[in-house]
Order: C-alpha cells, then sequence, then structure tokens
C-alpha cells in the first residue's frame, strides 16, 4: 500500500489561492491514479480531481472545474492540487487517496475505488 501525507492546507480569502501537496511513500506511486476528494462538516465526502497513473489524463468535479488543478510528479512521489479562486463553498479537509488498481486504463471517482488515504488537510475559505 501508498503512505499518503498531504499539506498546503489553510486560510485565506475568496478569491485567493492555495496548492496543496500529497507525498507518497513506496516505489509504487507510479503505477496508480489518484484522486483528491474534500469533506465539509456535515456532509459526505466528495470526489475534486482525479489524474490517471500516468499523468496523462484527468477528471474533476464539475464544482472545480476550471479552477482546480490536478497534476503529478512521479519522480517526487507527490501529487499536487492548484487551487485558484477559491470560494467560501470550498471550505473542508482535503483529501489525497490512491486507487486501488495498478495500471488502470479509466480514472474512477468514487470512493470505493480508492484503497490508501491521506489524513487530510483544511482548506478555510473566507468571505
Amino acid at each position: 500500500q501508498v503512505q499518503l501525507v498531504e499539506s498546503g492546507g489553510g486560510l485565506v480569502q475568496a478569491g485567493g489561492s492555495l496548492r496543496l501537496s500529497c507525498a507518497a511513500s513506496g516505489r509504487t506511486f507510479s503505477m496508480f491514479g489518484m484522486g483528491w476528494f474534500r469533506q465539509a462538516p456535515g456532509k459526505e465526502r466528495e470526489f475534486v480531481a482525479a489524474i490517471s497513473w500516468s499523468g496523462s489524463s484527468t477528471r474533476y468535479a464539475d464544482s472545480v472545474k476550471g479552477r482546480f488543478t490536478i497534476s503529478r510528479d512521479n519522480a517526487k512521489n507527490t501529487v499536487y492540487l492548484q487551487m485558484n479562486s477559491l470560494k467560501p463553498e470550498d471550505t473542508a479537509a482535503y483529501y489525497c487517496a490512491a486507487d486501488s488498481r495498478a495500471w488502470r486504463n479509466t480514472i474512477v471517482v468514487d470512493t470505493f475505488e480508492f484503497a490508501s488515504w491521506g489524513q487530510g488537510t483544511q482548506v478555510t475559505v473566507s468571505s
């Protein structure tokens, strides 16, 4: 399994930007698609963005499309989430996760498809 540690969260004003990082341990990072999810208090965890194991394909939730960008650096075992034009409704704990299947040809977005999860990093956007 891949161990994941998120960083980069914080407090930002509406319209601002943050970049989240997710560092993975283990030499198998490049074999797995990666995803970012978020969970606000009292709400279910929801899909934000995902990237294929090669980095050639990405997918976004409609709510963040055009504002967030997911990327990965397999040499650094790290996946990133660049968040621009942040809104108060983006406030949540953000989690990165690794696909349960290596070398998957499609991008998955359901939480049950992901086997490894980080501890989360809090993002708070003030109005």
